[in-house]
C-alpha cells in the first residue's frame, strides 16, 4: 500500500522519522551519527528548512524542521537519499538503508 501524500505548505512544521531497511541500523557508530548530522546540516541550508531538534536512534530518526517554503519532499529525498549513497560508500556495501 503507497504511502499517504504529505500535506506541505510554507511555514509548516514536521515531525519527521525515517527507519532503517527491515529495521537494521542505519548507524554503526559515532561517525555515522556525525555523517548523518552533517548530511542533514547541508539538507537543512540548501532547502532553507529551520531544524528544531533531532534524536538518532539505533535504527531510526526523528527530526523537527520547519520549512519556510513548504519544500518537505525534495528535502526529504536529498536527506535520505545523500545519506544512504554516504553511508553505504563508508561501508563499502550497496543497497537501501532507509
Amino acid at each position: 500500500m503507497a504511502r499517504p501524500l504529505r500535506i506541505e505548505f510554507p511555514g509548516a512544521i514536521y515531525h519527521l522519522t525515517a527507519r532503517g531497511n527491515a529495521r537494521a541500523a542505519i548507524y554503526h557508530d559515532d561517525a555515522d551519527r556525525e555523517l548523518f548530522l552533517d548530511t542533514l546540516g547541508e539538507v537543512v541550508t540548501r532547502f532553507g528548512w529551520l531544524w528544531h531538534a533531532y534524536c538518532l536512534m539505533n535504527n531510526h530518526y526523528h527530526v523537527l524542521i520547519e520549512t519556510p517554503e513548504g519544500n518537505l519532499s525534495p528535502g526529504m529525498r536529498q536527506l535520505n537519499g545523500v545519506y544512504t549513497q554516504r553511508f553505504n560508500r563508508r561501508h563499502a556495501r550497496v543497497g537501501h538503508l532507509l
